[in-house]
């Protein structure tokens, strides 16, 4: 017959019984194959990084990694893939900024944006710049912004709702100038209409550009991020040359389904952080135009909040429609 206090300690062993039991799925995460949906077509930014990360970050899992390209309304088929589907991690969102315009321009998803992810860890950044054609007439930002106060000046980006373009309409705001978007089908397209004279001013990718500027028919006056990037050095940002609210850039970051449990969150930061601190991987990534990135999962939650909430100031400020 058990002992009273033989009942006391099994009753008191209880809850350290079940919370091991409830902790024992998430020790042993994962234990099958990951899914990423990259919600772009095969070849483009966001796809290539993804397939340059995958080899490393299934190595740190110890599972395979398996993506898959689901794209179409401007990435949100996908994103909605991962919205619906169950909070265990094994289903994992690959995304780019434009994860922080899609729901201004598409009205009534079937899901919330903001809410319906959890922020894994940013992948890449990717510096945008404002470069003109050869034959403009100014050499830096300065000199810049005297022409446009005095005339219009038309700038090319990506496409309706890039970060090129909403970049460029934060400068044009933050400086009294009149900026006109010309809409391009991606960055390619823009830079070689800038390279061939055609056009006066682009924002675009470090990768669009870099091409063009050992040529001498483009020149770089301004990086659109607050900090300097180590793919060009040389050029200075757009917000420490008089306009401190300058600052948006590409990225691309890994997402979970809100609410996957805390322990699964880390293990894929931590496997994430592994695969980018492979020096093969970070080459890599910088042969195109991507930066490694280093911020944890707490401060990459952080500049997604200030991102989301600069972006809708300047729809608003800039009246852009899309």
């Amino acid at each position: 017959m058990p002992t009273r206090r033989g009942l006391v300690l099994a009753a008191a062993s209880m809850p350290l019984i079940a919370h091991a039991q409830t902790e024992r799925p998430h020790a042993s995460w994962p234990t099958r194959p990951l899914r990423v949906i990259v919600p772009y077509a095969p070849g483009g930014q966001t796809d290539t990084v993804a397939r340059l990360i995958q080899p490393r970050l299934a190595a740190a899992l110890g599972q395979p990694v398996v993506i898959e390209n689901r794209s179409g309304a401007g990435g949100s088929i996908g994103a909605g893939l991962v919205a619906n589907a169950p909070a265990d991690g094994y289903t994992l969102l690959f995304d780019a900024a434009s994860f922080l315009i899609v729901p201004l321009a598409i009205r009534n998803l079937p899901f919330d944006y903001e809410h319906a992810f959890a922020p894994v860890g940013l992948a890449t950044a990717q510096p945008y710049v404002l470069a003109v054609t050869a034959s403009f007439p100014a050499a830096d930002l300065a000199s810049f912004v005297r022409y446009g106060r005095g005339k219009p000046i038309s700038y090319g980006s990506p496409g309706v709702g890039s970060i090129g373009h909403l970049a460029g309409a934060l400068l044009g705001h933050a400086a009294g100038l009149t900026l006109e978007h010309i809409t391009y089908r991606g960055g390619a397209e823009a830079a070689a209409d800038l390279l061939a004279g055609n056009l006066e001013a682009a924002v675009l990718s470090a990768s669009s550009l870099e091409p063009l500027l050992p040529t001498g028919k483009a020149r770089a006056i301004g990086l659109t991020s607050r900090d300097r990037s180590p793919l060009l050095p040389q050029v200075p940002p757009i917000a420490s040359s008089g306009y401190p609210d300058v600052d948006l850039a590409g990225w691309n970051a890994l997402f979970a389904r809100s609410g996957t449990p805390e322990p699964v969150l880390e293990r894929l930061e931590q496997a994430l952080r592994t695969a980018l601190e492979d020096p093969q991987t970070g080459d890599a990534l910088r042969r195109i135009g991507s930066e490694p990135g280093s911020m944890n999962r707490a401060a990459f939650g952080a500049q997604l909040e200030r991102e989301r909430a600069l972006i809708r100031r300047i729809v608003a400020d800039t009246r852009i429609t899309f």
